[in-house]
């Protein structure tokens, strides 16, 4: 009997070895095809580059051994070109973390951003800044600053709301749906008083754009990311406990509300930091979560940063397509996303009969 004990044990550790091989393998594989997708993504315009130049002109800048390319290849790659790329590689990432983080802990297939409200709240935040000109902050900077003040209001929105029925994953989502008509509403009214140029204005920013990226931005954006991703990771087995009830956490010594309400505000900060600079982006992380939950499973562990590769692909593949499916007329990449996200949502509605988690 021991030897048959033995021989089962084994025989799951072997199967737990091949099962988390297979979601690093997948996690991997993710990480390659962003580069590559990132290479071609740069030599899309007028420039006409191949991909050999994109990467001989970035290694150049750290290989002494590689020979220097075409001064005007290095203009086009690092003045124009990679900072957008990079900037929707880490966007689209954030925004896979942030949305498997608030499902995980709202235990909601639907939860995201948009959803919660939150980038209706920083909707608000901008319209505020372009139709009436009140923030805390000057220039362009002051529509950034108001988005970001505003997404983080709407989660603390969200926390003094659900507190008074206790901080579940119910009261919070009614809360988010609340505040979202809320600012939808705000910022409905701003429209309809605003200018024509203001409403175009806010309509713009509504859509989603990477156009207006830069190092700055993209710097400030890498080194949110750096902070708080791998405190998420760290606390990914509590996200794994309150996945299975919170009565089962609580069993497990995970602080259910203080958890719910810590990752809840980290992943509005994640978001935040995103769609001050970006405008409105959907679907992103709504969508990558799922994709990453059918492909390897629901241990947080490997699925944040599985969603925020899924998320780096999608968002880099629609900017990709929003540059080039009316060339020259650059598409702004909310509306790709849309139209990339829509039939995956539909899919996983019909392949999720038996449930999501």
């Amino acid at each position: 009997m021991k030897g048959i004990g033995g021989q089962a044990m084994t025989e799951l550790r072997g199967e737990y070895r091949r099962s988390v091989g297979r979601k690093i393998i997948f996690i991997a594989s993710l990480l390659v095809l962003t580069v590559l997708l990132a290479g071609f993504a740069i030599t899309l315009g007028s420039a006409g580059l191949t991909i050999a130049e994109v990467y001989i002109a970035i290694a150049s800048r750290f290989l002494d051994f590689v020979p220097a390319p075409d001064p005007l290849a290095t203009t086009v790659v690092w003045e124009l070109r990679l900072h957008r790329v990079i900037f929707s590689m880490l966007a689209g990432f954030g925004l896979g973390i942030a949305g498997a983080v608030m499902q995980g802990v709202l235990k909601n297939p639907l939860a995201s951003p948009f959803t919660l409200g939150i980038s209706s709240a920083a909707t608000f935040g901008a319209a505020l800044a372009m139709v009436l000109g009140l923030g805390m902050a000057q220039g362009e900077y002051l529509v950034i600053l108001n988005a970001f003040v505003f997404s983080l209001l709407a989660t603390a929105g969200i926390y003094s709301l659900s507190r008074y029925r206790g901080i579940s994953a119910e009261s919070m989502v009614l809360a988010g749906i609340a505040l979202m008509y809320l600012f939808s509403a705000l910022t409905s009214f701003l429209q309809y008083i605003g200018s024509r140029e203001q409403l175009a204005e806010v309509v713009f920013w509504m859509f989603g754009s990477l156009q207006r990226t830069s190092w700055l931005k993209t710097g400030i954006l890498a080194l949110a990311l750096a902070v708080v991703v791998p405190y998420l990771v760290y606390r990914a087995w509590d996200l794994n406990a309150i996945s299975q009830g919170d009565q089962v956490a609580a069993s497990l010594g995970v602080r259910v509300e203080r958890t719910r309400t810590e990752q809840m505000f980290i992943a509005s900060l994640i978001t935040a930091s995103i769609i001050a600079f970006t405008g409105t982006i959907g679907f992103i992380g709504l969508v990558a979560p799922h994709i990453t939950r059918l492909a390897i499973g629901g241990d947080h562990r490997f699925l944040l940063p599985g969603a925020g590769m899924v998320g780096s692909v999608l968002l880099l593949g629609a900017d990709s397509l929003a540059r080039t499916i009316l060339a020259p007329v650059i598409l702004p990449v909310g509306i790709m996303t849309a139209f990339i996200g829509i039939p995956f949502f539909l899919y996983l509605f019909v392949r999720s009969r038996e449930g999501f988690w």
